[in-house]
């Protein structure tokens, strides 16, 4: 299952790196919806909020289906046909939704079958290992490349940084009995962990074009498949649904544990067996104040001093697993333990 993620961009930063192109091939940055409602954060787990794509027609009729936008939901399905006046009332967990499954369970069906897919976007989430001590967490994320950090260029306008992790979901739309707002939700879609992850967890989120774990979607052509429902029927869509083997990952701190610790430690390498309480440092503290200047409104930087990143979406296929090292540049921990890759 995928219980905790992280997403650390900022509301503009994260739509920078969602550059794509539409069915005409022009570059594109998805539109926010609701953008002042987002809240980055290192540690996000269910019933939090987290940003994900979605089309645009699901939002206006007349819309190009191809069309994306950014949107600030709430993690953990509630179903439209949901009679309840309180969505914490739900007496089971919709968190995650297995593949195998999806097309028959009531919380899911009728929205998957309505097209209501979308893509949650996190920088990775998280996995315990249990052992004879306790849980062991891990941080999984795709592989970087080894420019991610490059520094920013005069005029450019795109992004070079940690690529997002693009996992498939379902949403829903939810209207209380009584009337009032609309509380828009979302599940991630698992399957059977890769071998890379598979000791960490028997299984992993969706992964699309080449991996598992949450539902990861690899590349922006199956992100285009997964995202436009009126050219892509449902059948076709959950063929999408693959293991994939195009992840990395290391073992992060048992910080991470409690939902209420939200930085740059929680996502950090350690090296297993320093047993070594995990204290702030000078460079994930520069980190941190980066990240939230970063963010719209900063009166202390300003838009066009800050690193831009390439779009995954446009970007070429996936690079090779040089990503333990772009960690602990993007984190500023010289000397930190390489990202793991298991072998066969």
């Amino acid at each position: 299952m995928c219980g905790r993620t992280a997403c650390s961009l900022g509301a503009d930063n994260l739509r920078r790196a969602c550059a794509y192109r539409d069915s005409r091939g022009r570059r594109r940055q998805p539109e926010w919806i609701r953008a002042e409602r987002y809240r980055p954060s290192y540690n996000k787990g269910p019933q939090s909020s987290g940003p994900v794509l979605l089309s645009r027609r699901h939002l206006q009729q007349d819309a190009d289906s191809s069309e994306r936008v950014l949107m600030d939901m709430r993690w953990g399905l509630v179903p439209s046909w949901f009679k309840k006046d309180d969505p914490s009332k739900m007496q089971f967990n919709t968190s995650n939704c297995r593949s195998d499954t999806m097309l028959k369970k009531s919380s899911y069906k009728g929205a998957l079958l309505q097209g209501k897919r979308c893509v949650v976007l996190a920088d990775g989430f998280y996995e315990w290992q249990q052992q004879s001590g306790g849980k062991q967490p891990y941080f999984i994320y795709f592989p970087q490349t080894k420019d991610a950090v490059a520094e920013e260029k005069e005029g450019e306008e795109e992004w070079r940084g940690w690529r997002l992790l693009t996992m498939a979901g379902i949403f829903d739309c939810w209207e209380p009995p009584a009337g009032g707002e609309m509380l828009y939700t979302y599940t991630i879609i698992t399957v059977d962990a890769s071998k890379d992850v598979s000791f960490i967890h028997h299984r992993q989120v969706r992964a699309e074009a080449g991996g598992l774990q949450g539902a990861i979607l690899d590349g922006d052509e199956a992100i285009r498949k997964w995202l436009d429902f009126a050219e892509v029927p449902t059948q076709e869509a959950v063929k999408l649904i693959q293991p994939t083997e195009n992840i990395v990952f290391h073992p992060v701190s048992t910080f991470v544990n409690s939902v209420r610790n939200n930085a740059p430690e929680c996502l950090a390498p350690i090296e297993l067996g320093a047993k070594k309480e995990v204290k702030a440092t000078p460079s994930s503290k520069t980190m941190l104040g980066w990240l939230k200047n970063s963010q719209e409104g900063s009166p202390q930087k300003k838009e066009n001093d800050l690193p831009r990143w390439t779009s995954q979406f446009i970007h070429s296929p996936s690079p090779k697993k040089t990503s333990a090292d772009i960690l602990q540049q993007w984190l500023g921990k010289e000397g930190q333990p390489a990202a793991k890759k298991r072998k066969a």
